[in-house]
């Protein structure tokens, strides 16, 4: 009796796991206004002329927090950009490698800039 009780919780335990792993993750935050969009290498390049403009960007997540997933790197050539998602996704889910594409806009950080977005949706 107690061999098919254990079975039967083993049997549970896999189930639910299976059914977690399968079921959609929300994959968009936030609302996006169909801003203009622009390239990620151009920001980086011209960062002073995007400050307070909100734009769109997309490109190939690198560098995800390992945390809470509240910020990840785009990259162009040798340049990365940080993309803060803090406000709009605060606890979004690993998607390290995977294409984005996100609203918002550049704003200091520290030495540099970040953008902040007010949108994103991972594919």
């Amino acid at each position: 009796m107690k061999k098919i009780l254990v079975l039967c919780a083993l049997t549970l335990a896999v189930v639910i796991v299976l059914v977690w792993r399968a079921a959609p993750r929300q994959s968009r935050f936030g609302t996006f206004t169909s801003a203009p969009k622009t390239e990620v290498a151009r920001l980086i390049a011209e960062p002073k002329s995007f400050l307070g403009k909100t734009v769109e960007i997309q490109g190939k997540i690198a560098d995800q927090c390992k945390t809470m997933g509240c910020y990840f790197f785009f990259r162009s050539g040798h340049d990365t950009l940080r993309v803060d998602l803090q406000e709009v996704a605060m606890t979004a889910p690993m998607m390290d490698g995977r294409t984005a594409r996100v609203e918002g806009q550049l704003v200091p950080y520290n030495d540099g800039y970040q953008f902040y977005a007010s949108a994103v949706e991972f594919e």
